[in-house]
């Protein structure tokens, strides 16, 4: 077993509830404090279940577990309520709600608030009601029908067709009907089922030996159990029909001419559970709602309830109707919440939040969740999966800030993870659902900082070394291993402290090579070193002096000092006193600080940016924990820098891109960004033009050798233009070229 599959236990389907609205500052918060622009949770990724506590032709009425059992009702999404009638008139009591308070049995017509009274008689038992008629058995077991009469008094209608000896079981069945009602009984050893005419008491076997335990569905026109089937209206003595269709799942309901089947026991490798429609006509099957299983209803119009949906965060209530050709259609009625999960860690870039924790309610079962963010930081998407299941984040015992999360700005995250033997792994996922890169440090209660470059500063005194994470590397690899000094990586770039006071010195980590030597005027060695587009933050401890110094205009710039998070043009720190979460804005060359939030007393954690807040440095903006375990994200409101290329991998594919084995060169940008790829040929023909979006802030496209008709190009060398258009429509487009080969 490889080392990836040790890790990744069981896939999840991933998947946020999700809430754009606008929140009031909270009561605890300083009035000066930032309005988060929307707020999101991570999500449980089970489905939410519900409680149907009753349905009629004009919505539903539901519980939700996880909400306190409050009851919550659901209007049929443009549907005329039915007109009231009165219990003369049975059809109208599809839309009846039933309550029973000993001998008094309610009835309401929810549409229009009219109620009648049914009072069962001495000598009756209330077993069961549908729409205005009420099923009891008296002393000797026969069963009646009650209604209310126009005179407040109760109708006693005794059921007759019984066959001589039935003993009702007890079983007594509502379901698709308000005309009828189904009986279980016993006779001569015989486990047989019919149905009760409610409108004059009359009563028919339809199905004999049905077993101790029948499931039985029904409605106007058939009478469904196990593979049996028959037409209601069919003359006495008619044989059931078999029913051959292939199906999984157990019978849900009758609708039109189609049973209803779902939540299968067990289901073949690689199937998704779904409601199917078994034709009773024709045998055939068909899929009516992928992704369907859970809470599934017979309503007493003739249709049914069922929840469906591609996920925890894209769950719903469908209702399901009979059409006049007896065939079924659906139509969404609800959408359900996702129930709260509690983050563990979060971390954003390139637009991204990213956050991680157990969605599962299983111990130890852990994994990545993407929710996609707007320039201003505004959910544009449902909460989503990143890289396969986990085991829990191992933590240095003391260590307040764990996990310890580093986005890399490509759509990755890198981590921290002990092995058995206590060796920790920088780890890196993201990508897609199943992969991760893995690079072993050798040591144990160590720190990560970030880039395709993760650096690592291990629990040795003194030890520091860069992962390297290419691409579509499955394994990572050791760029650099130095002593341990202050240390930040961008791009392929290591800045680390020169050899006189104040001066930070540029490593090119592709290079091997010094490249930049700066002048921060820093009066110490720093001790810490952070390191974003042209910003370079500096650190002389705890007590300060702290600085930026502006690469690009070549300026020192004065910051507070303490635990702080460099990003694009500003850095977040949090005072640990008061738990305001301080931003200073300094790309003007003067640093100017305001309160952002106030964060929860009760921490999680007492760590930075991993733990209760985090900065997007790859162009973005805020985010925080809320004392409701939410994810509350403010907008910066800094302007960025321009579109850059912090990293690149544009080596051609060995042997030639193929259809199977593409070209797929990676562009590390320092934002998000839209972009165009050309390829030409050596006369400058253009052959291929592809388009895309950034993932986080890496432009990954694929090439397979072929033209934009779909012809293979001949062997040679052609080149490529990459045209980037920032997506926060700050600054220039970015423009750069190079070449590669085919065939």
């Amino acid at each position: 077993m490889t080392r990836s599959r040790r890790l990744a236990a069981v896939a999840l389907s991933g998947a946020v509830a999700l809430s754009c609205a606008v929140l009031t500052a909270p009561a605890h918060a300083a009035p000066s404090v930032d309005t988060p622009v929307a707020t999101v949770q991570l999500s449980s990724t089970l489905p939410t279940e519900i409680d149907y506590t009753w349905a009629g032709s004009s919505g539903f009425r539901y519980r939700l577990p996880e909400s306190s059992g409050t009851l919550q009702w659901a209007d049929y999404p443009g549907v005329t309520p039915p007109a009231h009638a009165g219990p003369d008139d049975l059809s109208t009591g599809t839309d009846v709600i039933t309550s029973v308070s000993g001998a008094t049995v309610t009835q309401q017509h929810r549409s229009t608030g009219a109620t009648a009274t049914v009072t069962v008689p001495s000598g009756q038992t209330y077993r069961a009601a549908s729409g205005w008629s009420v099923l009891t058995q008296d002393a000797a077991g026969a069963p009646h029908v009650l209604r209310a009469a126009a005179d407040g008094t109760t109708t006693d209608l005794p059921v007759t067709g019984l066959p001589d000896g039935a003993q009702p079981t007890g079983t007594f069945v509502t379901g698709g009907s308000v005309r009828r009602l189904a009986v279980v009984y016993t006779r001569d050893g015989s486990s047989d089922v019919g149905l009760v005419d409610l409108a004059d008491g009359t009563f028919r076997t339809y199905l004999t030996g049905v077993g101790n335990s029948p499931r039985i569905v029904f409605n106007d026109r058939w009478l469904v159990n196990g593979t049996k089937a028959i037409r209601v209206d069919s003359a006495p003595g008619t044989a059931p029909s078999t029913i051959t269709a292939s199906f999984l799942g157990e019978a849900q309901a009758v609708v039109g001419d189609q049973l209803l089947t779902g939540n299968a026991m067990f289901l073949p490798g690689g199937a998704t559970p779904e409601l199917t429609a078994v034709s009773l006509t024709d045998n055939t099957a068909r899929t009516l709602l992928a992704n369907s299983k859970g809470s599934f209803l017979a309503t007493p119009d003739g249709g049914a309830l069922a929840t469906a949906g591609p996920s925890s965060v894209d769950w719903h209530v469908y209702r399901v109707t009979p059409a006049e050709d007896g065939s079924a259609t659906t139509e969404k009625a609800l959408d359900l919440p996702a129930w709260q999960a509690s983050p563990d860690g979060m971390t954003l870039a390139g637009g991204e939040l990213l956050m991680y924790g157990n969605t599962t309610h299983t111990g130890g079962v852990y994994g990545f969740y993407d929710i996609p963010l707007d320039t201003a930081g505004r959910p544009t998407g449902l909460q989503s999966r990143r890289g396969p299941t986990l085991q829990g984040s191992t933590c240095p015992g003391g260590d307040a800030a764990c996990p310890q999360l580093e986005a890399l700005g490509d759509g990755r995250v890198a981590y921290l993870w002990t092995d058995a033997q206590g060796e920790e792994h920088v780890l890196a996922v993201g990508l897609d659902a199943t992969t991760i890169a893995d690079e072993p440090t050798g040591d144990a209660g160590g720190r990560i900082g970030t880039g395709r470059y993760v650096l690592y500063n291990g629990g040795t005194p003194g030890s520091q070394r860069v992962a390297d994470f290419p691409r579509g590397a499955t394994a990572g690899g050791t760029a650099l291993d130095r002593t341990r000094t202050a240390a930040a990586v961008w791009g392929q770039r290591l800045w680390t402290p020169g050899s006189s006071q104040g001066t930070v010195v540029a490593y090119d980590l592709k290079a091997k090579k010094n490249v930049a030597t700066v002048d921060t005027g820093a009066p110490c060695t720093p001790s810490e070193i952070q390191a974003v587009n042209a910003w370079l933050y500096w650190s002389c401890g705890s007590a300060g002096p702290a600085g930026v110094y502006d690469r690009a205009a070549n300026r020192a710039i004065t910051v507070p000092s303490g635990q702080a998070r460099l990003a694009d043009g500003y850095l977040v720190r949090e005072n640990r006193t008061t738990h305001e979460l301080l931003l200073t804005d300094f790309h003007t060359g003067t640093a100017t600080t305001r309160t952002v939030a106030v964060l929860p007393t009760a921490d999680q954690n007492t760590g930075g940016s991993t733990g209760r807040w985090a900065v997007d440095r790859f162009g973005g903006n805020v985010a925080h924990l809320t004392d409701r375990r939410q994810v509350a994200i403010v907008t910066a409101g800094v302007p960025t820098s321009a579109l850059a290329q912090m990293e690149a991998q544009t080596d051609p594919q060995p042997g030639g891109p193929t259809t199977a084995n593409p070209w797929r060169p990676v562009w590390q940008l320092n934002k998000p960004s839209t972009w165009r790829l050309t390829l030409s040929n050596a006369s400058g023909t253009v052959v291929r033009t592809l388009t895309g979006a950034s993932t986080a802030a890496a432009l990954r496209p694929a090439w397979d050798a072929r033209t934009d008709s779909g012809a293979f190009v001949p062997s040679g060398t052609y080149t490529w233009k990459l045209t980037a258009e920032p997506r926060d429509g700050q600054g220039p487009a970015l423009a750069l070229t190079g070449t590669t080969t085919a065939g």
